[in-house]
């Protein structure tokens, strides 16, 4: 082993610990946030309208709205509502469903004979008559047919008209005993066997002149003709060959679909000799399109929806229906006479059920829990718990609590004094926001924000709550020191 004395082994440095310097920075920079989150908090209150303090900045504590002492809360400020005196009404008790515009005939109108199409005599969407002439098929084929078969018959009515005659004549020899019975049993025959003839004839001449008919087609039904499915010049086929479609607009049905739990009630109109009246509104809903009544239900019920088919016929004079056309039908059941109406905005949901605020005679308001009956559109029918004439809040009724004041549309606003008075008789401005002159005040106003957010209150009554007590306002003025009944006004100028 080589030993050198001149080398010299000198142990690694010490590893230099960084980590608390890391932490110490962490430590500053939280501690450096949560010291300016609680000054921001400590003076957003005292920059609010009104130079509320922070203990009036809450939402349900007191002077906060919905507080006592606070806006809608019972001893505040009035607040502004919207009213209505509960009266008596029809409700009509009506059962919902969707529907879809059916007409009463949907005929395609084809060619029956074969031929040529020479002419259509109808324009695409045109409304119809039955048996206007729709359009016209080369007639000459069926025209030549005719008078063979016209020939054909006159000349076994003349082969007829002979063997009658020979016919009469053997039966005179055969009374002389000329000829023998064999030869009167043939003529008599021959004569059988024309008169069928004759009568084969006369069939295929009324075919003859059916097809000579099919040329000029005509509408079987009267309605609206769709598109034209074919052009004149076309070769028509006697089957296959479509030239138009007719759809019957008047009268129009309306299929729809009942749930099974209804179904007792209406049948029972229906026994009675009741046609029950059935509304179509459009889409949406709003606008009504016609008025029918209800014609038939189905035989049976669907068990995968639980719901019965039924039908309701319209005249549709002007044409408001329209084939597959989707709307929501109303079949009225009944109607309620004299029952208690109100507006469906002025119910309220608790957990007790529902309820709605009465307005009293000192403009207050008291909760009273109700029972409704049925419902038509936005009104709703009242089955216990209301009055005829009195009245319920419609609208605001979310910052209202028991024992609010109320402002109804037509009263006279609240008063708000300015001014209110010390134990020594000075004047002082009350709700912490009086309006100064434009830059008053803001120099002593900012040097008095701590001050302000100790919570002040009314003059004379220190730390007690309320709207627009303590704080500062930018027009000046705000700031305001109760003790002992001493006030002090810090309006700059």
């Amino acid at each position: 082993m080589d030993s050198n004395p001149n080398v010299s082994f000198r142990n690694p440095p010490p590893r230099k610990k960084t980590w608390w310097l890391a932490a110490t920075i962490v430590v500053v920079i939280f501690v450096f946030v949560g010291v300016l989150a609680y000054w921001l908090v400590r003076i957003t209150p005292m920059q609010m309208p009104g130079g509320r303090g922070a203990a009036g900045a809450s939402r349900r504590g007191p002077g906060g709205p919905g507080g006592p002492g606070g806006p809608g809360g019972p001893g505040g400020l009035a607040m502004p509502v919207s009213a209505v005196t509960v009266a008596k009404g029809d409700i009509d008790i009506t059962l919902n469903a969707l529907g879809t515009v059916t007409p009463l005939r949907n005929v395609t109108v084809t060619a029956q004979v074969a031929g040529q199409l020479l002419r259509v005599n109808f324009k695409e969407g045109q409304r119809v008559d039955q048996g206007d002439v729709l359009a016209e098929i080369d007639p000459r084929t069926y025209q030549a047919a005719l008078r063979q078969v016209q020939g054909s018959l006159a000349r076994d009515q003349a082969l007829l008209a002979e063997a009658k005659i020979d016919l009469k004549r053997y039966k005179t020899l055969f009374e002389q005993d000329s000829i023998a019975k064999q030869q009167l049993d043939s003529q008599q025959s021959l004569v059988h066997q024309y008169e069928g003839t004759v009568k084969l004839d006369q069939g295929q001449i009324e075919t003859a002149k059916v097809n000579l008919g099919y040329t000029r087609i005509v509408a079987p039904v009267s309605g609206r003709v769709g598109l034209r499915l074919v052009d004149p010049g076309n070769n028509l086929q006697a089957s296959g060959s479509n030239i138009v479609a007719i759809t019957q607009l008047k009268p129009i049905d309306v299929l729809f679909a009942l749930p099974e739990d209804n179904l007792p009630a209406v049948l029972a109109k229906m026994h009675a000799g009741e046609k029950l009246k059935v509304d179509a509104y459009d889409r949406v809903g709003q606008n009504k399109l016609a008025t029918g009544a209800l014609m038939s239900l189905d035989n049976l019920i669907s068990t995968s929806t639980g719901t019965v088919n039924a039908k309701a016929e319209f005249t549709n004079d002007d044409e408001s229906l329209f084939p597959n056309q989707f709307v929501n039908v109303r079949v009225l059941l009944d109607t309620l006479h004299d029952a208690i109406v109100i507006p469906t905005s002025a119910l309220q949901r608790g957990s007790g059920g529902l309820y709605v605020y009465i307005v009293q005679p000192d403009k207050t308001v008291a909760v009273r829990t109700i029972q409704t009956g049925p419902t038509e559109g936005e009104r709703v029918a009242v089955t216990g718990g209301l009055e005829v004439g009195e009245i319920l809040v419609t609208s605001g009724a979310d910052r209202l609590r028991d024992g609010s004041k109320v402002e109804l549309p037509g009263d006279s606003p609240q008063p708000t004094p300015d001014t209110t008075k010390t134990a020594d008789g000075a004047d002082q401005k009350k709700m912490g926001g009086a309006q100064g002159k434009p830059g008053q005040g803001r120099g002593q106003g900012q040097n008095r924000r701590r001050d302000g957010a100790q919570g002040g209150g009314t003059p004379g009554a220190p730390g007690s709550p309320g709207p627009g007590s303590g704080g500062q306002s930018d027009g000046g003025g705000g700031d305001s020191k109760s003790g002992g009944g001493d006030s002090k006004n810090t309006s700059g100028g």
